[in-house]
């Protein structure tokens, strides 16, 4: 039985044995950048782990984790491209290193690698494995283009918003969870649980994401924190902040998000402020730790020992206790 430790050292290996540059050098050297970076490779470290949760040979589902993750990265190029963002993991984004055609043709190479990466190794359950990621991809792409309806409207609510994440980032989450189950030919029953474990894990997973942007520090969170608020994104903080506020906090608030002023520190600083009187922070602290408790909930109702369950346990913690 791997640590989280050890596993997330088998997904480094994976990563550093592979070979990304090849010619056009110009497509390729965006997706080794982008590849090299790092980051914390939770989603393959879910797959595997949940392969090992089941019993399954962690062997047969490298080929996939290395597809999800290369997957999630693709993802990133587009959204740093659509939502403009300067910064990813402490680096330039693709599309300001390179250009935005870049960012666009190498995210694309990079889904399609992803396919090549499900079908290095065969599997029985193979269809249903291809299945679950396609899936997922057409849902993400979904939370995705609710999340740029969400900026031209000024009626979202924080169901819809739960949705949107849900959808956007707690489903991939989820999949890779649900696809080392199936690596591991586990019980229809235990597929369901570790998924159903995933999307809570995920939604405590973004809403802590949305705090850290508000509230986290540059040089440990990777980013340019402030940003959801620069772009006027309608994060749950901002939507809970809406819903609770007076009618002059409500005031100020609509008025400062249908502009983009020249001094968005200013701005930033206005909004938290009223995120402070209304407590804001803490009340999402509360919604983060209620996801946390269902997903621990699940992970309990998993057929399977305690210590096999430990190292998402493990993993779980980290999520929830980062600070980038």
């Amino acid at each position: 039985m791997y640590t989280i430790k050890e596993l997330q050292q088998i997904v480094s290996d994976l990563f550093q044995q592979e070979q990304f540059l090849a010619e056009p050098a110009t497509l390729y050297e965006p997706i080794d950048y982008t590849l090299s970076l790092g980051g914390k490779r939770v989603r393959p470290l879910l797959l595997l782990a949940s392969c090992q949760l089941f019993g399954g040979n962690l062997d047969q589902a490298k080929g996939a984790a290395l597809g999800i993750e290369t997957f999630h990265n693709f993802t990133l190029l587009h959204d740093d491209l659509m939502d403009q963002s300067p910064i990813r993991r402490g680096r330039p984004t693709v599309y300001r290193k390179w250009s935005p055609n870049t960012a666009i043709l190498s995210g694309d190479t990079m889904f399609s690698l992803a396919w090549r990466y499900f079908l290095r190794q065969p599997h029985p359950l193979l269809h249903a494995i291809l299945n679950t990621f396609n899936e997922t991809t057409i849902e993400i792409t979904e939370g995705q283009q609710y999340d740029m309806d969400f900026e031209s409207r000024n009626d979202v609510t924080t169901d819809e918003y739960l949705n949107m994440i849900r959808l956007k980032t707690a489903v991939l989450l989820a999949c890779a969870l649900k696809l080392g189950a199936l690596y591991a030919n586990a019980t229809p029953f235990n597929q369901e649980t570790v998924y159903q474990f995933g999307i809570h894990l995920g939604l405590a997973f973004q809403l802590q994401d949305d705090l850290l942007d508000a509230y986290g520090d540059v040089a440990t969170f990777g980013k340019q924190t402030g940003t959801d608020i620069c772009d006027n994104k309608k994060t749950y903080l901002y939507l809970q902040a809406l819903a609770t506020a007076n009618e002059q906090q409500r005031q100020t608030l609509t008025q400062l998000y249908a502009t983009k002023p020249a001094d968005s520190q200013a701005k930033v600083a206005q909004i938290l402020d009223i995120y402070r009187q209304l407590d804001i922070k803490q009340s999402t602290e509360r919604l983060i730790a209620q996801e946390f408790d269902k997903a621990l909930h699940l992970l309990d109702q998993i057929e399977a020992s305690p210590s096999a369950k430990q190292p998402l346990f493990d993993m779980a913690q980290q999520l929830l206790h980062r600070n980038s």
